[in-house]
């Protein structure tokens, strides 16, 4: 087995009502002077009214183009040169913070985050996926060192869009699933990978007993102990499972759907974690786990996950062929749909597309 390289949390993490107000602080502490400060334009307006005044800190802002891609990355790059950036500070969901943690890579500087979503992990993990500028899938680039600084409040969380809290939840379900397929064959298993195992799990156990009560809670405004408990799962434990288990903590066949479906214009318009949830069902399929996928059914329904080709915008008269381009770029080579046990064929994606849409007619 190869090496594992463990990078299990940020080197400071904290969640609470209030929590930015300690960011000059901790800026003073870390002795950072320059700060530069990456963000969408919506991620800004929700979390600037929650920030300190930062006057006594050289602070630079910049609006990011939506992906994070490597034009982008570029871009912000060289603007954080230009300010002379000893920190970079990325405010938003998971792409600006994908943009904030490869930029500080390349100039080789601190990162600071503040989620404005729960629907990824990309607050707490040291890697960036990497799109093209038109938002379709290419590449995962791991840094060699986690983020300095992530500060997460729920305040924000608890106000943003629904439908992102139920996309996390679909994402972070996956590290269960893609976890245990990734481990259970290992002959033998290291103890930061068995720690994995068990974070992974915890991620399933915690949005099962949750994840329900959190989505109502979010409707309602409400910041429940529930709510916390699931936005954490998402952005804290589900960072912990690849950070502990490396690559055998990190993606596996849901993921390759998911990047399957980034090449599929109809699904354009849906969220990583959306995308990711269906991709559990075709993994779990491939693996013949069909009462699985049934007892996934009526928890997806309450969640409002998606089920079906349909339920991600593609007419059930496309099924077939868009199951083939899905199927096309999930099996490419190095997808990581070929991690646990070898080859998976382009007709085994699209024969477990076909099965899960039959069932789903079945069961409505």
């Amino acid at each position: 087995m190869e090496s594992i390289q463990v990078r299990a949390t940020p080197g400071h993490y904290e969640c609470r009502s209030g929590v930015l107000q300690e960011l000059p602080r901790l800026l003073k502490e870390g002795q950072f002077q320059k700060v530069f400060v990456i963000s969408g334009h919506q991620s800004w307006e929700a979390a600037q009214g929650y920030f300190p005044d930062l006057t006594a800190f050289h602070v630079a802002y910049s609006t990011y183009s939506g992906e994070c891609s490597d034009t982008e990355i570029a871009r912000q790059s060289e603007l954080a040169n230009i300010h002379g950036s000893d920190l970079i500070l990325g405010v938003g969901g998971g792409k600006v913070l994908d943009v904030a943690k490869a930029v500080g890579n390349e100039v080789n500087k601190d990162v600071a985050l503040v989620p404005t979503l729960a629907s990824t992990c990309a607050a707490t993990t040291p890697l960036s996926v990497k799109y093209s500028d038109e938002g379709e899938f290419i590449t995962y680039t791991i840094f060699p060192r986690s983020t300095y600084l992530v500060l997460v409040e729920p305040e924000i969380l608890v106000q943003a869009p629904i439908a992102y809290l139920k996309a996390g939840i679909g994402d972070t379900l996956a590290k269960w699933y893609e976890a245990r397929a990734l481990i259970e064959e290992l002959p033998s298993t290291p103890i930061p990978v068995k720690l994995a195992y068990e974070v992974a799990r915890s991620c399933r156990d915690v949005l099962v007993a949750d994840g329900e009560k959190a989505v109502k809670d979010q409707q309602n405004g409400r910041l429940s102990d529930a709510f916390i408990r699931v936005i954490e799962t998402n952005l804290l434990s589900g960072g912990m499972v690849g950070g502990l288990g490396d690559r055998y903590g990190r993606i596996a066949a849901a993921h390759s759907i998911h990047n399957g479906l980034t090449h599929v214009s109809e699904a354009h318009s849906f969220l990583h974690g959306e995308k990711v949830a269906y991709g559990i069902l075709v993994q779990l399929v491939l693996e013949g786990e069909w009462e699985e996928v049934r007892g996934l059914f009526a928890y997806y329904k309450e969640i409002g996950l998606p089920l079906s080709l349909e339920s991600i915008g593609i007419e059930p008269t496309n099924v077939e062929s868009i199951g083939q381009v899905i199927a096309e770029y999930a099996t490419r080579d190095g997808e990581s749909i070929h991690f646990p046990s070898g080859h998976v064929t382009k007709n085994d994606v699209v024969e477990a597309i076909l099965g899960l849409e039959a069932l789903q007619v079945t069961l409505s």
